[in-house]
């Protein structure tokens, strides 16, 4: 059984934040202090520098993070093989999710409470960054399994098909609803548009489809960049010229509410995936397998 206070330096180390830390693990700052304090006494050494608000590892503290890594996993690989002699179906430990935002927002949380029923005794937790930084993530060790949308591939992660999804056109509803015969591309991005960030797999699908046609997003007028999809809708309920790329899981709402509306646009298809990732070569915890299995038959049957 691993040293809680090994848990509470490797949220500071993750965070490079005392008040993240504590948050993370829900408990008190003055606690975290305590515990790092703990440690630096113990091995003699300062493991941390800390300078008004901002915290750095120091040596010592860069060789007990990886050693606390190591502690976990461990820890973890136990867990997994006695829970195998005593049920083979069963998961149990901590599962470090992270999706990147339309994941996060739209399709993971349906799946989370039904997983939770079956599987009381996993801790799942579930971060939210584009899809960029979640690769960045998993290779840190930070997460056990990610979700992602987009193009972008690493030779060092493995990917996995989730969902199918597609991305549409938005506008804000007008009086005689959308058109009935695709509007002309050159038409459409003539709007100002409304986008996701760089990094995002959003923008990068979008990006991609419009390389194919050879048109450069930088000749485009983008009225605005933002890094969720609830902003860009916000958006477009409140600019009757603007346009945005959205998903079509994420637009449910407003379509029902009649606050927005689909514009389709002529010779422009932006298909994509969303796939499971986690780092090449490495076993899956079961807790992340369970997971997996779990929501590719509960979201796409057919996987």
């Amino acid at each position: 059984m691993s040293d809680f206070r090994l848990r509470v330096f490797q949220a500071v180390a993750r965070h490079l934040s005392f008040t993240k830390a504590a948050q993370e693990l829900f408990v008190t700052q003055p606690a975290v202090t305590k515990h790092i304090h703990e440690l630096e006494k113990h091995y003699g050494q300062r493991l941390l520098e800390r300078r008004g608000n901002r915290v750095a590892l120091t040596e010592a503290g860069r060789l007990l993070q990886s050693h606390a890594e190591a502690v976990a996993a461990s820890a973890q690989q136990l867990t997994d093989q006695l829970l195998t002699l005593r049920d083979p179906d069963e998961a149990a430990g901590r599962l470090r999710l992270g999706a990147s935002t339309t994941l996060c927002q739209y399709v993971l949380p349906g799946v989370l409470p039904a997983f939770q029923a079956r599987h009381p005794n996993v801790q799942l937790t579930l971060a939210n960054a584009n899809s960029e930084h979640i690769a960045e993530a998993l290779l840190r060790g930070e997460l056990d399994l990610g979700f992602v949308e987009g193009r972008s591939r690493s030779r060092d992660l493995h990917y996995e098909l989730l969902l199918p999804d597609e991305l549409v056109a938005v506008r804000r509803a007008t009086p005689t609803g959308p058109p009935t015969t695709p509007l002309p591309l050159a038409e459409a991005l003539a709007h100002p548009l409304v986008l996701r960030e760089r990094g995002s797999g959003t923008l990068e699908v979008l990006e991609f489809a419009l390389r194919e046609l050879k048109i450069k997003l930088n000749t485009l007028p983008v009225a605005f960049y933002f890094d969720n999809t609830e902003s860009i809708k916000g958006y477009l309920e409140a600019a009757p010229e603007a346009m945005g790329f959205v998903s079509c899981r994420a637009l449910a709402r407003e379509l029902t509410a009649g606050r927005l509306e689909i514009v389709p646009v002529e010779g422009l298809r932006l298909t994509r995936q969303f796939e499971a990732v986690w780092v090449q070569g490495k076993q899956l915890p079961r807790a992340a397998q369970r997971f997996l299995s779990f929501a590719q038959q509960q979201l796409n049957p057919n996987v």
